[in-house]
């Protein structure tokens, strides 16, 4: 029953449980080809392995060499949302963030009036260490929502120069956007066009009614390729299946959501 219970509504003694459970999580991104090729007993053939035992064979018929292309999984980045209207769901992302971070490929930063790099304070083994460590770090608890010039800066100072090219970037936020949404729109275009999936998980997804109505969140749906929701313990263990590239609500459906609250507005 606690898997499915929204977050926000929790007490005490079920965040403690909900804490136990998050901190045994585990987050495995898709893999990728890379340029690298070692020896394997299937795939295409090795030409200069299979000469070099040619030779020392002296011209004698000797077995085709293999080689395949080494897998390596994606690198994933976390943008965790730590805003006033994400605040009770804000400690739980980041135990879910901490809990990624343990694959070792995984970047996490926290947006809100500000963008923190958080990936060594998570470092920490222990859970509630790390959450300290996070606290100290981030000086914009609970203050409002700039998504658009943060996630600019993201992609001025790390994402254009590697750090977002070819990787599963996850933004989890309820997309309030205090600033400018066109601005965000475009820099959700520039995200799309470096990443090889982007994924927005909304905490607000979930309540009975709920479309995608807010300037933010409208203004970076095109640009995003799953929306899902991130309420609850299940909710987060479908992203974790959407970031190893099961299949998952498509933005199609958000989008019918959008047109029927739409038109819902116009007709009242």
């Amino acid at each position: 029953m606690l898997r499915h219970r929204d977050v926000a509504g929790l007490d005490a003694a079920e965040r403690a449980q909900l804490d136990r459970l998050l901190a045994a999580f585990a987050l495995r991104a898709q893999t990728r080809r890379t340029a690298r090729r070692r020896p394997a007993r299937r795939g295409d053939v090795d030409p200069r392995r299979t000469v070099r035992e040619l030779l020392r064979r002296g011209g004698e018929p000797a077995r085709l060499r293999r080689h395949a292309r080494v897998e390596r999984p994606r690198r994933v980045v976390l943008l965790v949302d730590v805003s006033g209207s994400m605040a009770p769901y804000a400690d739980a992302l980041l135990r879910f963030a901490h809990a990624a971070a343990r694959g070792g490929r995984t970047e996490v930063f926290t947006i809100g009036t500000r963008l923190t790099r958080v990936t060594r304070e998570l470092a920490h083994r222990d859970p509630d260490l790390a959450m300290a460590a996070v606290a100290d770090a981030v000086p914009d608890w609970r203050g409002g929502t700039r998504l658009g010039e943060l996630l600019r800066e993201f992609l001025n100072r790390w994402g254009q120069r590697g750090m977002a090219r070819g990787a599963v970037v996850v933004l989890l936020s309820d997309g309030w956007e205090r600033g400018d949404p066109e601005l965000l729109g475009a820099q959700m275009r520039r995200l799309h066009g470096l990443a090889h999936r982007v994924i927005w998980a909304n905490p607000r997804k979930a309540r009975p009614g709920y479309a995608p109505l807010a300037a933010g969140m409208a203004a970076a749906l095109p640009s995003v390729d799953a929306f899902v929701e991130g309420h609850s313990l299940a909710a987060l263990e479908r992203l974790a299946a959407v970031v190893r590239g099961a299949e998952a609500a498509s933005v199609e459906v958000a989008y019918a959501e959008l047109a029927h609250a739409e038109g819902a507005s116009e007709r009242v």
